[in-house]
């Protein structure tokens, strides 16, 4: 119950807050008084921020709100709130009822799944009822006045606001999250307050409201395991028949494209696994010698090789060309080199390499022993290679130095020289942009600065866990424990 005859131009307002955004359905007071002569219903979408008109009631509606009395509704204006003059008798004098239902004559309201003006129209936060003009008897100007007086107020014994949470039509419910706050309990692969947008990785198609039809669930995109990010773009899936718009993001596994579908540059796909495999995709291997790049045919696996060279990784000469210092030459057209005379290095490329060293196989251990047999240990970063005469010239930044002979070894940016035939036979085997641990012996560089490798090195692929195992190592040396080794 108000304060007694609280009279237009002043007036009593009645403020409920939803908690979260509702799609109000209808809004309904019962009076213990006589109804109000004029009222207002007003929405907030913004939590009390701003305030739009849903209903006027009143007797006079030009002159209380500046709107026309049953004014029809159309597609034009039916976001718009109307004022009417029923439910505004002053009778009965107690129990009357004034409901409003926010649907009822909008010419939409039977497609309102599909109908955003009617959607919004409905959407709200807060609800206000302003209570503008009392009903009376004229006897408020009498002599006794102040009695009369007394007995004009409002009262309201029921206050309903019916519907149901903004949920877009992708739950059913809505729960208190960790804030306490009022959430939707999202269905359909969507996400947020209101079931707004879809949730991560759910970007296959756009976002839509369910309608009792369709449930318009989010989709996730195709990224064959490799992927956990994609992103969503209206182009390609307009170009696909609005069938799929999702771009993964960051492929994993060496795998690339739209869809993680295929192998990166220097990697080929293995066809014994399905593409959604963590090993679908295999290296190249191409060789550093024999292949003009280091990018294979995706199917095949087959490398770009140079003049006079074959094989699948270009590792052995073609028919008619030799092994030499530069790798394949061939005979006819330079018959002033002969073919190795020597028993020991037969001109068979493979022959020449199993007699000459023995390619590492991936399966080098370390161990003090070898440690000791080494004049410097070192771990490497390959920036860059470049052929210079019979070698090959590697820019590598030298990472952490466990052990250095005569020459001081220093971190940083550094020269390393691998003649031409150990690098053509895999000893050692190295590639640029990779780490490695290289243990090898002091000698004289083609520059003097460098430090050299060769088929006597051990240079094996960086592992973390070494790193603590050549500290020990480091440490038992500075005992003297190689001596004895």
């Amino acid at each position: 119950q108000s304060d007694s005859y609280v009279q237009y131009p002043h007036n009593v307002t009645l403020t409920l807050s939803l908690g979260k955004k509702f799609e109000v359905t209808y809004v309904s007071l019962q009076f213990c008084s006589p109804r109000p002569e004029s009222m207002a219903i007003h929405k907030s979408m913004d939590y009390g921020k701003t305030w739009v008109p849903f209903q006027f009631y009143s007797t006079q509606c030009r002159k209380m709100y500046n709107k026309p009395s049953r004014a029809a509704i159309t597609k034009q204006n039916e976001q718009e709130a109307v004022c009417t003059d029923s439910h505004t008798d002053v009778r009965p004098l107690s129990g009357g009822l004034i409901a409003f239902s926010t649907l009822d004559g909008r010419p939409t309201a039977h497609d309102f799944d599909n109908s955003p003006v009617l959607q919004d129209w409905v959407t709200a936060t807060d609800i206000r009822v302003t209570f503008s003009r009392l009903h009376t008897f004229g006897d408020e100007s009498e002599d006794d006045s102040e009695l009369a007086r007394d007995s004009y107020f409002y009262a309201v014994s029921d206050l309903q606001v019916g519907g149901r949470c903004k949920c877009n039509g992708h739950a059913s419910r809505c729960v208190r999250d960790r804030d306490d706050s009022l959430v939707c309990d999202c269905k359909h692969n969507t996400a947020g307050p209101e079931c707004d947008r879809c949730k991560p990785f759910h970007y296959d198609r756009p976002w839509q409201r369910a309608t009792a039809r369709e449930a318009n669930e989010c989709v996730a995109c195709n990224c064959n395991l490799h992927a956990r990010r994609c992103r969503f773009n209206m182009e390609l899936y307009k170009l696909s028949g609005r069938k799929s718009g999702g771009v993964c993001l960051n492929c994993r596994h060496n795998t690339a494209g739209r869809h993680c579908h295929y192998c990166k540059e220097g990697f080929y796909r293995d066809l014994s696994k399905p593409i959604s495999h963590r090993k679908a995709c295999k290296e190249c291997d191409c060789h550093p010698v024999g292949a003009a790049g280091q990018t294979c045919n995706q199917t095949t696996g087959q490398c770009p090789c140079k003049d006079g060279v074959t094989g699948i990784t270009c590792n052995r000469c073609a028919k008619g060309y030799q092994q030499s210092r530069a790798f394949c030459v061939p005979t006819f057209l330079h018959p002033c080199i002969p073919p190795p005379t020597n028993p020991s290095i037969p001109p068979s490329p493979h022959l020449y390499c199993d007699s000459y060293c023995k390619a590492s196989k991936g399966k080098l251990k370390i161990n003090m022993k070898k440690y000791c047999k080494k004049d410097y240990a070192v771990q490497i970063h390959i920036l860059k290679a470049e052929k210079n005469a019979d070698w090959w010239k590697f820019t590598v930044n030298i990472i952490s130095v466990y052990k250095q002979g005569s020459n001081r070894i220093r971190r940083g940016d550094q020269t390393l020289w691998i003649h031409s035939k150990d690098i053509a036979c895999k000893c050692p085997k190295i590639k640029p942009m990779k780490k490695y641990l290289l243990l090898g012996n002091n000698e004289d560089s083609p520059d003097q600065s460098g430090i050299i490798a060769d088929k006597t090195s051990l240079v094996i692929q960086w592992r973390d866990t070494w790193a603590r195992r050549l500290r020990k190592f480091q440490q038992r040396e500075k005992k003297g424990k190689c001596k004895k080794a």
